[in-house]
Formats: structure tokens, C-alpha cells, sequence
């Protein structure tokens, strides 16, 4: 006997509360089952999910008698039996797993090979489409019964033909694969079993939207009730909730008063309070906000495994192993958790020595044979080497993590474990036992399972101990016992419904095939905001903006101001204003009273920039560290440049070759990084021609190049000072017919250099080359400016002896200060400020 699902309807009532919708829904079901004479204790109640059980059945609990049994329908197959593995060649559900299936099927298409040899990029983002579409199908597949499953893959089937021809031809073929490998499995569906029940009765609350599984169940031969709770935005009744809306500036903002408002509510007595997780970002935000507070929080979405402590030791470990990586990956590992057993101290010394080195790549570490770093290599040693199988990776991998110690103690190391397969054996006759078994991969192609996988499992942190906020997503809030609700994110970028994710299958195919689709969530997301009018009080927050561009509120609240025909109150901000007394800010000084053993023209131009840069600098000696892994910069390209000129001229024999000045260039880029040097070179190769053009000029007057890079030291101070010395290395010296002629290479503009040299007493270097020189009244100095379009342009320093002597006084005098403890305050201003490393010492920013 056939049976109709009766449909009832549970709307909106003023002022009740869960408990109360909850007692509605146990009585209106009593009395459903009495009138259809059916057991009480024999009838099935389904509920959208497993959150909402605990109410429901403390619901029945306080009628008194018999209740109905209380599950989802996902959890009731599975209590009727273990789910059927996949066998080999079967979707397991895995992404990551079935990726290496769908290569298999993929091998005897000749257009995927024929894409696969073309571009492998584009090959392997179709075959994610194509386990991708495959998920979508046989989810689909499990939520209809049996009978009804071959019109459903003909009707597929139908849709795919209507996709030929154009460039819907791949989208085609890879939906034509998927069809057919939901279809080649012929296993039972762990929901099968839900279509052979025989209740006495089915009762189904849809809550969000229709459930489809349960819907199939209820169109079959056992009486049926359809319980909707679903209300409609657009004509929604004004009721007893305190829905506040609060308008933020920027992001901060928005997680600052998304934090307070969960504070209000739980001052007010509201616990718990649901933290709905629309914006993950900016729950996150709020979350560490929170339990800075004390907060007990309890986060039911989770995050990726990905982003793990434990996922991030373990890939920056497979990095520098399996991806070539250079010394900032070796040392990122060795400093995570995975390095807990290595000499901090020798490690720190290790990574001191490659910075102050500048070593990229690990050969110079080889080639040294530190015992720190002998051990990190002979740790990550059984993942050397070429192609193996999956399962001997994992097993290489196991070795390596049980050696340098576990990952369980970090936080997602169990899950990231298990995902990985390395806690566990892999099922017998399964189709991951087939893969790990059988597949072969290179180590880029094991790297990128391993972050495929980690990115596509879930970690959840354990649960505090009675938690009073719950972060939940907003579709499993519905119908639950929360005493408030506050949503962060409500815009129309943020609270907007997410694309489903059903691979080739276009929205109207999906929507023609009954898979979810972009209306059908629209809908249920209306559904669901409209739920939360159940709730005593709610608040909602969006940012007003999105950086410069105004952002609108989501389209959910226009359409229920609409219905309520009034905006929606603000949300007041309870926090008291703090009354902050003045706190008079002093510009900081160091008062030293000792100098440094050794000058230089850099350290020099920092006591002129900022007394207080020299201190930190040159006092204190206080460096930033150098990154390792960074690209060379146009300071790079310059000392290679000064390296090339004095490898030039040392080995010239007074001709003007053009091929001895690349030879010198080529000898000197040895060393250096091709790929990231390419730039560079070309510039150089620009330089080349008008270089010779300027030397034989320059020859031609009589100037004749007499060394480069010359290191000078010289103790030009008397008194207390005479023990201080001036050191610095001149670029080159030349011999002219008016005497020694001192040259910088500046790869910067000319006409920089020129505005500079208009006030001569504003120029530190080539006053303090002259200097190191000594060389009297006849010594000439000048910049060698490179990269001018047309030709070198060389810039003389007039007077520069003079200028030298001129500094020299002003230094005896300033340094002789210092010495007697003169306090040295930061008076930097504009540029030199903001590329200063001891910004933060100074506490400039704070000053007012």
C-alpha cells in the first residue's frame, strides 16, 4: 500500500523559545503516530543533524512514554551496518586516493593523454574536475533508491550529450569518465539499507531546506510525516528577537565588536552563544580575542590539517628533502617541532654562519660537514633518492618521523597521522591498500599528494570543558538551544551562498539532475537566516567597506528589512570609555660614553642621519639578520659590477676588447644564481659598449686605472680619539695627469648624484675616501655614474680635500662628545627613518 506524506507545517510563534518548538514538534508527532494507530516506539524521526538530537529527545523525555528513535538519517545507515569498502578501482571518497584511480582510467583516453602530454598543469586540474564530478554523481546516487538509480544516470547521461561540440567537449568526456565509474560500481551504498526499513512510521523535520535522502525514504509504502520548519524571509512576522545590526569600519573593527558582542551577551546571561562562521577569517580573529579573555570555546568547523603546526613541520621536512630546498627550508624544519632534539645553540650558530655567509643553496653546508648538520641530512636520509611506491614512501616517511620524534604531542599530529596513513594499515582488498600498494611516484609527485591530502582533511581542536560559545557554521545552528547568536560577516560578499562544487556539471545540469545548485542554496540560506529569529537575541555585523569601495549589507537583511518594513536597530557598543591621563612622550637618547674601536663611511653617515642610528648601529652593534632565500636586488648587481671592473682592469693589457669584459663578467656571475641574475646581465650587457666608449675617452686625456677595491685604514683623530680608526674600501684609484683621482660606481642617476654634490658638505663618502687617502690638496674625487642611457657620466666632488678636512673637525668634535657622554637622541627624519632597522628602539612612532 502506497502512503502520501502528510506535510504539516511549524512556523514562527513570538516569544518561544527551542525548548518550546522542541515540545511542539514531540506533541505534534504523538499525536500524528496515535492517528495513524502506529507504534510509538517503532517510528523514525529524521532531523537535518546530529546537534539537534539532544533537544529532541529531552523533548519526547518530558511527555512521558515512548519516544520514536531520534537519529539522522546518515547515522541510522550507518547503524544498520558498515559501510562496503571500495574495492579497487571503486570511489572511496577520498580525493587525494582517487585521484591515482581516475590516472587509471584516464590512461586509455588518448585526448587526456594527449592533453596530458600538451600541458600537465591543465591535465591534472581535469582530473580533480573529474573526481570532483565523480563525488557529486555518487552522493547523488546514495540519496535515491535503487530502483530509481538507472533513470538517473540516463537522464545524466542526456545532459552530458548535450554538452558536444565546442569547448564543452572536455567538460563532456570528463563527465561521460565519471558517469561511467559511478556506474562500473556495483557494491551496496551504505544507504540501501534505509530503503529495505519498515518503520511504523517515517517522520522528517526539514529544517535549511529539503533533505533528499529523506524525502526518497518517505515516498514508499510506511505513513509518512513531513514536518517543515522552514519559514519565508519575505513575509517573515516581526518577532520577539533582539536582532541588532552593527555597521564596522574595517576588519579589526569587525572582530573587536564581534568579540564584545559575544561578551554582552554572555554578561547578560545568554549562554551559550553561537559564533556563527560565515567569515572564517574573521572568526578565527574573534576566537583569539576571545580566549584571551578566558572564553570557553568550542570550535565544531575546524580549520584545514593544512595549517597545522604539525602539517606545516612536516612539509617545510618534505621541502627541503624531496624539492631541492635550500637552506631557509632545511632551517625551517630543523627549528619546528620535527628539529625538538637538535643543539639549540649549534643550531643557532648554523643558521648565524649561513647568513653572515649568505649561502642559499646547502652545498657549501655539505661541503663543510658540520656534525648538526651531518645529523639533520642523515635524519631526512631515507627519503632521498628517486620513484618509489606509494606505501614505500609512506613507509621511508614513518622511519623518518619516528627517528626525529613523534608529532602526536603537536597540535594535529594525531589527524595528520592518520590522514597519511601512517597510523594505521591500510583496509585489506580496499582500494587505498590497491593504491598505496601499487602506485609509483616521483618525489615532487609524493609532495604534492601529501599537501593535496592534508588540504582536503579537516582538524578540530579538542573541546573546552563546558563551553559557553560555540563557533558553528550557520546551517548547524538551526533549531539548537542557544541563548544568542552573533554572525560577523554580514555583507553581500560574505553572506552569500557558496557555488556547489559538482565538477564539469554546469548549474542548470545540476538543478535538471536534482544535485544541489546556486538557487537551491540561495534558498536554503534564506531559510536558515530566517531560523535565527527562534533565538533571543541575535547580532549581525558587517564591514562597511571593502578597503576603498563601499560594501553593501547582504541581500538577506534588505529582504527581511523589507518584510519588516523598518532597518534593523544598531547595535550599541557597551564598553565604557576609558579616561586615559596625558602621558607626556620624550624623544628617546642613548647616552654611551664609549665609542667604537672602528669607523666607516657608513657608520659615519648614520651619526650624521640619526645619533640614534649610529648607536644602535655602531655602538651597540645591532643587525637585522639578512634573509637567506630572497632574489638578488639591484645592491647585489652592484658588487658583482665592482667584482667584473677590478677582474677587467687587473687582467687587461691595455686593449679595448669588449670580449675581456664579458669574459671578467662571466667569471664572476660563476657564483651566482643564473635564473635570478638574467635580469641583471642584461642590464649589464647594455653597460658594456659604453663602458670601453668611456675608458678610451678617459685614456685618451691621460687617466690610467691603478687599483680596485683597495681596502684603507687611518687614525685621522687626535686626544682621546687617537686610538679610533677610519676604515673603508675605495672602489678604485686612478693616476691623472693632476694627480690621484678617486672613483665610486653608482648604479643610480646621475642627476641624483649631481643635486647631491651641489652641497658639498652634505656628502659623507667620497669626503671620507679622501680621508683614507691623505693624499693632500691634489687629490680629485668624483661618482662613475653606469646606467645613464646614453653614456657613463662621471661627477666630480669639488674641493673634496677641503670638504674631507671640514669633516674631519666636525667628527673630532661630535665624537668627542659622545665619548664625554652627550646623550644621543633620534632626530632622523623622512627617508632615513623609514628603512631604519631601530625604528623600534627608538619608539619614534610613539612620539607626538
Amino acid at each position: 500500500m502506497q502512503y502520501l506524506p502528510k506535510a504539516l507545517s511549524l512556523g514562527l510563534v513570538g516569544g518561544e523559545v527551542i525548548d518550546d518548538f522542541w515540545r511542539r514538534v514531540a506533541a505534534t508527532c504523538t499525536d500524528w503516530l496515535g492517528a495513524q494507530g502506529a507504534v510509538v516506539r517503532d517510528a523514525v524521526l529524521l532531523l537535518p543533524f546530529a546537534q539537534q538530537i539532544l533537544p529532541a529527545r529531552r523533548a519526547f523525555a518530558a511527555q512521558g512514554g515512548w519516544a520514536p528513535l531520534i537519529t539522522t538519517s546518515h547515522s541510522l545507515a550507518s547503524s544498520l551496518g558498515p559501510s562496503p569498502l571500495a574495492a579497487p578501482g571503486q570511489i572511496s571518497g577520498d580525493a587525494a586516493i582517487d585521484a591515482f584511480t581516475a590516472d587509471g582510467l584516464l590512461a586509455g583516453q588518448s585526448w587526456a593523454q594527449a592533453l596530458r602530454k600538451r600541458d600537465e598543469k591543465a591535465y591534472v586540474a581535469a582530473r580533480a574536475r573529474l573526481v570532483e564530478t565523480a563525488h557529486a554523481l555518487s552522493r547523488a546516487v546514495g540519496q535515491r533508491a535503487p530502483a530509481e538509480r538507472p533513470a538517473f544516470f540516463d537522464a545524466a547521461e542526456q545532459r552530458l550529450a548535450l554538452q558536444a561540440g565546442g569547448p564543452g567537449d572536455l567538460e563532456r568526456a570528463l563527465g561521460l569518465v565519471a558517469l561511467a565509474w559511478v556506474q562500473s560500481d556495483e557494491r551496496a551504498l551504505a544507504t540501501d539499507a534505509l530503503f529495505t526499513q519498515r518503520p511504523s512510521g517515517w517522520m522528517v523535520l526539514e529544517v535549511g531546506g529539503p533533505d533528499a535522502l529523506a524525502r526518497a525514504l518517505m515516498s514508499g509504502d510506511v505513513p509518512s510525516l513531513c514536518l517543515r520548519a522552514d519559514v519565508d524571509l519575505d513575509t517573515v512576522p516581526v518577532t520577539g528577537t533582539d536582532l541588532q545590526l552593527a555597521r564596522c569600519a574595517d576588519f579589526e573593527a569587525l572582530a573587536e565588536q564581534a568579540a564584545t558582542a559575544v561578551l554582552q551577551h554572555l554578561n547578560a546571561g545568554r549562554a551559550p552563544v553561537a559564533l556563527l562562521a560565515q567569515d572564517r577569517v574573521a572568526v578565527r580573529r574573534v576566537r583569539t580575542l576571545l580566549m584571551r579573555q578566558g572564553v570557553p570555546i568550542y570550535d565544531e568547523t575546524g580549520w584545514t590539517l593544512a595549517t597545522t603546526p604539525a602539517a606545516a613541520a612536516l612539509m617545510a621536512l618534505l621541502r627541503a628533502q624531496l624539492a631541492q630546498g635550500g637552506v631557509d627550508d632545511w632551517l625551517a624544519w630543523m627549528k619546528s617541532p620535527l628539529g625538538a632534539d637538535f643543539d639549540v645553540e649549534a643550531l643557532r650558530d648554523l643558521e648565524a654562519l649561513c647568513r653572515r655567509k649568505g649561502w642559499r643553496a646547502i652545498g657549501p653546508l655539505d661541503a663543510l660537514g658540520l656534525p648538526l648538520w651531518r645529523e639533520a641530512r642523515d635524519a631526512a636520509a631515507p627519503l632521498a633518492g628517486g620513484p618509489r611506491k606509494l606505501g614505500g614512501w609512506l613507509a621511508d616517511l614513518g622511519r623518518v618521523l619516528r627517528r626525529l620524534g613523534s608529532l602526536a604531542d603537536v597540535e594535529g599530529g594525531e589527524p595528520l597521522l592518520n590522514a597519511l596513513w601512517i597510523s594505521r594499515n591500510p583496509w585489506a582488498g580496499s582500494a587505498h591498500e590497491q593504491v598505496i600498494g601499487a602506485t609509483r611516484l616521483r618525489p615532487d609527485e609524493f609532495l604534492a599528494w601529501v599537501d593535496a591530502t592534508l588540504e582536503g582533511a579537516q582538524f578540530s581542536p579538542p573541546e573546552d570543558a563546558q563551553p559557553v560559545v560555540v563557533i558553528t557554521p550557520l546551517a548547524r545552528a538551526l533549531l539548537r538551544p542557544f541563548g544568542a547568536a552573533v554572525l560577523p560577516g554580514a555583507d553581500a560578499a560574505t553572506l552569500a551562498p557558496a557555488a556547489p562544487r559538482n565538477g564539469v556539471l554546469s548549474d542548470a545540469d545540476a538543478q535538471a539532475l536534482g544535485l544541489p545548485h546556486l538557487a537551491a542554496q540561495r534558498e536554503a540560506q534564506a531559510w536558515a537566516f530566517a531560523q535565527l529569529l527562534r533565538l533571543p537575541a541575535v547580532t549581525l555585523l558587517r564591514c562597511s567597506h571593502a578597503g576603498a569601495e563601499p560594501l553593501p549589507p547582504s541581500p538577506l537583511i534588505e529582504r527581511l528589512e523589507a518584510a519588516w518594513r523598518r532597518p534593523l536597530p544598531d547595535w550599541a557598543d557597551e564598553r565604557a570609555d576609558a579616561l586615559l591621563r596625558p602621558q607626556p612622550a620624550h624623544r628617546r637618547a642613548a647616552v654611551p660614553q664609549r665609542l667604537p674601536a672602528q669607523l666607516s663611511a657608513s657608520s659615519i653617515e648614520a651619526l650624521r642621519n640619526c645619533p640614534y642610528q649610529f648607536f644602535s648601529r655602531s655602538v651597540l652593534g645591532l643587525r637585522e639578520p639578512d634573509e637567506l632565500d630572497v632574489e638578488l636586488d639591484k645592491r647585489d648587481y652592484g658588487t658583482w659590477l665592482h667584482a667584473v671592473l677590478r677582474r677587467f682592469h687587473e687582467a687587461r693589457s691595455g686593449n679595448y676588447d669588449l670580449a675581456d669584459l664579458r669574459a671578467a663578467a662571466d667569471a664572476e656571475a660563476a657564483t651566482l644564481d643564473a635564473a635570478d641574475f638574467l635580469p641583471f646581465r642584461a642590464a649589464f650587457e647594455r653597460v658594456v659598449s659604453r663602458y670601453i666608449s668611456w675608458l678610451v675617452g678617459t685614456e685618451a686625456e691621460g687617466q690610467r686605472f691603478e687599483a680596485g677595491e683597495v681596502e684603507r685604514r687611518c687614525q685621522p683623530f687626535d686626544g682621546p680619539l687617537a686610538g679610533v680608526t677610519l676604515q673603508g674600501r675605495i672602489d678604485r684609484i686612478d693616476t691623472t695627469p693632476a694627480g690621484p683621482l678617486l672613483l665610486d660606481y653608482k648604479t643610480g642617476r646621475a642627476k641624483d648624484l649631481k643635486d647631491k654634490l651641489k652641497t658639498p658638505l652634505e656628502d659623507t663618502q667620497l669626503a671620507v675616501y679622501a680621508l683614507l687617502m691623505d693624499a693632500g690638496p691634489t687629490l680629485q674625487a668624483a661618482y662613475l655614474a653606469m646606467d645613464e642611457p646614453d653614456s657613463l657620466v662621471t661627477v666630480p666632488h669639488p674641493e673634496v680635500s677641503a670638504t674631507a678636512q671640514v669633516l674631519r673637525d666636525g667628527l673630532q668634535a661630535d665624537l668627542s662628545a659622545v665619548l664625554a657622554g652627550q646623550p644621543l637622541p633620534a632626530l632622523g627624519e623622512g627617508r632615513v627613518c623609514d628603512y631604519c632597522e631601530a625604528r623600534g628602539l627608538c619608539r619614534k612612532d610613539d612620539l607626538t
